[in-house]
């Protein structure tokens, strides 16, 4: 008999036993589900090693999980989790609200393969202020924290040019723009107030009451048209009192700031949104195409419309009925930037629905934040509308543009033959110069987009033939495969011999995860992700056992993920790569120091990032605030920076 028959006879034996036993499985199981209470409560189907691969609520648990095994019909996507179920727990709740929430906990603890889990890659510009500081600074923030004492004004739209508002209305009631630290440390006024830019409440030279009277009236820029008016006025004053005084130079510059403002507040109140006034509110709706679904937030703030944010999945990835997946998903979404809760949620969703998502919604968040969630009303009908209109005109423009990061991820399924599309994918790259810090990085994409909770850094071994990168891709692979917990895809940067490299190892190792290559373009002439541009390409897909790699620009919405993956890795293991030789540098002048012991060393090196003749020009103040070391030893490395000058 052939090897091919012997192969295939083996084959088939071997699937015969494995459907036998998943059934074996499945009536185990369903005897179990039999068992269950007829309460509400969270269940979680486990896989062959004890992972958590799905979580999921339930009004009543034994209807609800018995449905996963007994002969009632399934969706594809449930048939492909339920072949992969192994055992399953459950835990009871007191109502539907509390379902939600420990069904939220729990996804985010586990981050289970088959739950819907939306990322969210957009962020709008936030002022902070810190009140916990005795003379708090006006501060830019884009991922805002949870915090007693920070207080916070926006978002605002993208465009708006925030950061140099702050910069403008720092200047204009010369508030305080130094760190911490520097505010601790500081013994004597900088440059900033002699330019008449700062009121120098470091060294007193500024009251509290004064300062907050000052702080007070920045902040009137961020809250209605009549602190606006008033904000404007004192800028306004200001400018006049210097022109009387003949101080044309400052009074221009004042002039400049007033520009910037009044042209911000025209823009800040040019987009009013009937039927909500001067509120802060999040306008929720949602559209179900004939594949994916897709979730709109329109944020109004103030009244007026300034921005959104959007979500989309597969239909196929639904285990759940669609309202109560989204929310779910908005119950993650929220619980996850709760210090942006505007005053109202406005929902399309079903009455007890939204009832529902507020009461789990107030236990996450706590009594902090006052809010209200409101279902869909005659009030709200043409906003909801609106905004759910918005969801079905971004799902078509992504359909045919191709853009779809689902049209990518199916695409590397069939290329690879997998049985479900790969949601993880894992990509690695080496950096080293001369033979010199060589290091790796390992960067993870979650459906597509990067999750920065799986990134990690590698520092490499010197290896006495210098540049090793089989070597060193070998050596990463073998740390990395120690920790289990593998994506669907290993993707590496390189060809057939960086790949069989990689191969080789998995095999090792015994783990059968899909490693494929990306060959580096020769063509690539722009390439733009906003607009996802691509102009002319040859980017190719090496595949093991595949004798001619795939071509990328064949699928756009493959390349650009694969192509993002690449370049994110090369970005993440070059910032390590250049830290560690610069520290390395350092390190071979920093210990030629006498009279430093290992612990001032070592902050130096952590606080330092210029160069030794960019230290050389600090006096021996600047080094001590700079480096956070005491004056002795600032002064000891200033005679030494100093002394081939003598």
């Amino acid at each position: 008999m052939s090897d091919l028959k012997t192969k295939n006879i083996l084959s088939k034996e071997k699937e015969v036993v494995k459907k036998s036993y998943g059934e074996l499985v499945n009536n185990t199981l369903l005897d179990k589900a039999n068992t269950l209470p007829k309460n509400s409560g969270c269940y979680f189907m486990k896989g062959d090693i004890g992972q958590v691969l799905y979580v999921g609520k339930a009004k009543d648990l034994k209807s609800r999980v018995t449905s996963y095994f007994n002969n009632s019909a399934k969706s594809p996507k449930t048939q492909l989790l339920v072949s992969h179920i192994k055992d399953f727990e459950f835990i009871l709740t007191n109502s539907e609200a509390e379902s939600l929430i420990l069904e939220n906990n729990l996804i985010k603890q586990y981050k289970p393969k088959y739950n819907i889990q939306l990322k969210d890659d957009k962020t709008y510009p936030y002022l902070q202020l810190n009140t916990n500081e005795a003379y708090p600074r006006l501060e830019y923030v884009r991922k805002p924290k949870k915090k007693k004492g920070l207080e916070l004004y926006g978002p605002f739209p993208v465009g708006s040019n925030i950061s140099k508002i702050i910069r403008v209305l720092t200047k204009s009631f010369t508030l305080r723009d130094c760190s911490l630290y520097e505010f601790n440390n500081r013994k004597e006024p900088c440059l900033l107030y002699q330019m008449k830019q700062c009121s120098a409440p470091c060294v007193g030279k500024i009251s509290f009451d004064e300062y907050q009277s000052d702080l007070d009236k920045a902040l009137g820029l961020f809250k209605n048209k009549k602190t606006v008016e008033d904000t404007l006025a004192v800028i306004t004053n200001k400018m006049m009192a210097h022109a009387e005084k003949e101080e044309f130079e400052i009074a221009a510059q004042i002039r400049d700031y007033l520009e910037e403002l009044t042209s911000f507040t025209e823009k800040s109140f040019d987009q009013n949104v009937e039927a909500l006034n001067d509120s802060h509110a999040d306008i929720v709706s949602y559209y179900k195409g004939e594949e994916e679904v897709d979730i709109s937030i329109y944020l109004i703030r103030r009244g007026n419309l300034i921005g959104q944010k959007n979500f989309h999945f597969l239909n196929d990835d639904l285990l759940d009925e669609v309202e109560q997946e989204i929310i779910l998903a908005m119950t993650q979404y929220y619980s996850q930037n709760i210090e942006t809760i505007p005053e109202k949620i406005i929902t399309s969703f079903e009455k007890s629905n939204a009832e529902s998502f507020y009461m789990a919604l107030k236990e996450i968040v706590g009594e902090g934040i006052k809010f209200k969630v409101q279902s869909q009303t005659k009030k709200y009908n043409s906003l909801l509308t609106a905004t759910k209109k918005h969801a079905e005109e971004c799902q078509r423009v992504r359909q045919e543009n191709q853009d779809s990061v689902y049209i990518g991820l199916n695409k590397l399924k069939d290329l690879l033959n997998m049985k479900e599309r790969p949601k993880t994918i894992e990509c690695y790259d080496i950096a080293i110069w001369q033979g010199k810090s060589p290091t790796a990085s390992q960067v993870f994409f979650y459906e597509g987009k990067p999750d920065k909770t799986g990134y990690k850094y590698y520092h490499l071994n010197e290896r006495p033939e210098g540049n090793n990168d089989f070597a060193m891709m070998s050596e990463v692979f073998e740390r990395r495969l120690k920790h289990g917990d593998f994506p669907d895809v290993f993707l590496v940067d390189g060809g057939v011999q960086q790949v069989n490299t990689v191969k080789k190892v998995l095999e090792q190792f015994k783990v059968e995860v899909p490693v494929v290559g990306i060959a580096k373009s020769r063509t690539l002439k722009k390439f733009n992700f906003k607009s996802s541009e691509v102009e002319s390409s040859d980017e190719r897909l090496v595949i093991q056992g595949r004798s001619n790699p795939y071509i990328l620009n064949k699928c756009p919405s493959l390349l650009r993920i694969l192509v993002q993956l690449r370049d994110e890795a090369h970005r993440f293991s070059r910032k390590l790569h250049h830290k560690t030789e610069k520290k390395r540098i350092i390190q071979s002048w920093v210990d030629k120091v006498k009279g430093l012991n290992p612990n001032v060393r070592k902050r130096i090196l952590s606080n330092n990032s210029l160069s030794k003749e960019e230290l050389g020009k600090m006096n021996i103040t600047d080094l001590q605030n700079y480096l956070g070391i005491e004056q002795r030893h600032a002064r000891i490395l200033y005679d030494y920076l100093h002394a081939e000058e003598n």
